[in-house]
């Protein structure tokens, strides 16, 4: 069968092409930068090339120019990548590629113009098992905060998010538990270790410093682009998480944050008493903040893994407000009018309250006492550190 050298420097991306093309019967070797690629394509002699543009020091354009020029060779060649700039495409063409295909992509749409390009027939046999398997543009590591969850986990919605979406990362923090959350978690992860990973706190420290310990867990890998968090429960489904990523890849935001609005063509469901204590506590953040968030407590925001590496740093004042002390913290970093232009607050198509949420009612009035404690904090204990605009 024939050989394929995939050149990417994000090994979730290289993992899933190497599994995918192995099971269609391929030779494929990987490498996860343009030099070692070049010393592959001598040892390798392949077939094909599969090569990212976007990748740090050498680029994919300048590894086919080498292959082209330097080496004197017409292997064939597929770009997969999410670049979309029409000059870069251009230049690829004119540097001899045979196909440039746009991430997100599927894999049985690029098996095709594999097939095609090197003008065999692949067998159809694991197109039930690629159906539906997207190659994500970019890589995203998502946080997922678990206390007593093992009667709440929706483990089959986790696993076929993962199947069907390369180039996610989901981290599950047991947040010292008392039931069997962290076996629950542990079998989830067997056998997807790739994409599943397991982060275990053995003492309780409240939501947010799970979800701080998770993100600067991931945060020390580089593949990952953005890093972000998620309710175990799923009260926001992955559709709005993957649309709020969408935005942030698309966009000058730093942070994407979902927003639970009701509104004409949402599925917005609340406990009413809830939603009167929100829409109070709520007034009450917007002023402290000096900007106008509709919603700052939902579970679900995407942000940029240098900014997340910063805001998540120091520990947090307040147990159940850490969302709210991002934002301050955004605010203290960059001064207000500029942390108003990074932040994105988007609405969300569905949000459903879940039986058994952990806050409860008398919480709720504790809330008002910790938002004073932040107030106090960030606007007069702590130094702001603006960060000059270039």
């Amino acid at each position: 069968m024939k050989k394929i050298l995939a050149i990417d420097d994000q090994q979730l991306i290289l993992l899933s092409l190497e599994k995918h093309l192995t099971d269609l019967g391929f030779t494929i070797q990987c490498a996860d930068d343009g030099p070692k690629g070049l010393k592959l394509f001598d040892e390798f002699q392949p077939d094909m090339v599969i090569v990212d543009i976007n990748m740090d020091g050498m680029s994919g354009l300048e590894v086919i120019k080498k292959i082209r020029h330097e080496k004197n060779s017409d292997v064939k060649v597929l770009v997969l990548s999410g670049n979309t700039n029409e000059d870069t495409i251009i230049d690829g063409f004119d540097l001899g590629i045979d196909d440039y295909m746009k991430k997100p992509l599927s894999l049985n749409e690029m098996s095709a113009r594999i097939s095609r390009i090197l003008g065999i027939k692949l067998q159809k046999k694991s197109e039930s098992d690629s159906k539906g398997k997207m190659l994500q543009r970019r890589c995203v590591g998502v946080v997922i905060p678990c206390y007593n969850e093992e009667t709440r986990i929706l483990s089959k919605e986790f696993t076929d998010f993962v199947h069907s979406n390369l180039g996610y990362h989901l981290c599950f923090v047991n947040d010292g538990s008392t039931d069997n959350t962290l076996e629950v978690l542990q079998n989830l992860a067997k056998g997807r270790e790739d994409h599943i990973s397991v982060y275990d706190c053995e003492k309780n420290g409240g939501k947010g410093e799970a979800v701080r310990q998770g993100v600067l867990h991931l945060s020390r890998d580089t593949q990952l682009d953005y890093i972000g968090y998620l309710d175990a429960d799923l009260s926001t489904d992955f559709q709005d998480f993957d649309d709020l990523v969408k935005t942030i890849e698309t966009s000058d935001f730093k942070i994407v944050s979902g927003s639970r609005m009701s509104r004409m063509g949402a599925n917005i469901t609340k406990e009413s008493a809830r939603k009167i204590i929100s829409k109070t506590i709520n007034l009450i953040i917007r002023n402290i903040l000096g900007m106008s968030f509709n919603d700052t407590q939902c579970g679900a925001k995407i942000m940029d893994r240098e900014i997340a590496n910063e805001m998540f740093k120091d520990k947090f004042i307040t147990k159940w407000l850490f969302d709210v002390e991002i934002f301050m913290k955004m605010r203290k970093y960059y001064g207000k009018d500029k942390a108003i232009s990074y932040i994105c607050e988007q609405p969300l198509k569905r949000w459903i309250h879940a039986d058994g949420s952990k806050l409860s009612m008398k919480d709720s009035i504790k809330i008002v006492g910790q938002l004073g404690q932040i107030a106090y904090y960030y606007n007069f204990k702590t130094k702001s550190t603006v960060i000059p605009v270039t």
